[in-house]
């Protein structure tokens, strides 16, 4: 019986990120029962070093290591595939693709994809996501290479702090009000379209209030993966 390829999950970054990923591909793989759903491998590793320290306040060991080693183990366990659930973590991705023999199906690819793919007549997208998205560039040149020119909160001192209270804090309805906030912050810069392009706000999308299309990278990368999963199952 042919059976979706296994599904190895970069995880810890954060925790609850890491159990929404699993939850989203759950959702969106077409099963009847147990048995046609993925196999996922995952490794939810909190003690990742903070992407933040390393790369905003320099003040942090490089993740890298970490990362590449957990990647080696989950193809060691039989991944096929990797996938990450924190957009800041790709700038590491050469690292972790360079240390197995695996692809990572990543979300700065997913999302320009799942745009252009929408058919939406929309060129500036507005990103929320981490300050060292915009500081690392991670999205710009997937962005650009699909007709897509990115847009980044102005006051990212507000966003660093709204990511670090939704990982003290979870889900709140003031933390939902703050983000409707920096996605109107975005449209009134000329934002067409947006993307909530770090985990934690991938908890709070589906309360995003916004006058414009919205794309989630969470869900787009789970997208992609149940279709990596699924391929040999489709053509075979």
């Amino acid at each position: 019986m042919n059976t979706p390829r296994p599904i190895g999950i970069l995880g810890g970054m954060g925790p609850e990120a890491t159990v929404l990923m699993m939850q989203r591909i759950i959702s969106f793989t077409p099963a009847a029962r147990d048995q046609d759903h993925i196999q996922l491998l995952v490794d939810s590793n909190p003690q990742v070093p903070s992407r933040i320290d390393h790369l905003i306040r320099r003040t942090g060991p490089d993740p890298a290591p970490v990362l590449a080693g957990m990647a080696q183990q989950l193809e060691a366990m039989g991944a096929r595939a990797l996938v990450m659930p924190c957009n800041t973590a790709h700038f590491y991705a050469p690292a972790i693709t360079a240390a197995c023999g695996i692809p990572l199906i990543s979300m700065i690819e997913a999302v320009p994809d799942a745009i252009k793919a929408s058919g939406l007549p929309v060129r500036r997208v507005g990103i929320l996501a981490s300050p060292a998205v915009r500081m690392t560039g991670i999205y710009d040149a997937p962005a650009r290479s699909r007709g897509l020119a990115p847009l980044y909160c102005a006051d990212e001192d507000e966003v660093l702090d709204l990511i670090q209270t939704i990982k003290a804090e979870g889900v709140t309805d003031a933390s939902r009000h703050r983000l409707v906030l920096l996605a109107a912050g975005l449209q009134a810069e000329g934002a067409e379209c947006l993307v909530t392009a770090c985990t934690e706000f991938s908890l709070l999308f589906d309360g995003l209030e916004a006058d414009v299309p919205a794309f989630d990278a969470l869900n787009e990368t789970c997208r992609a993966v149940v279709g990596f999963a699924m391929q040999d199952l489709r053509t075979g």
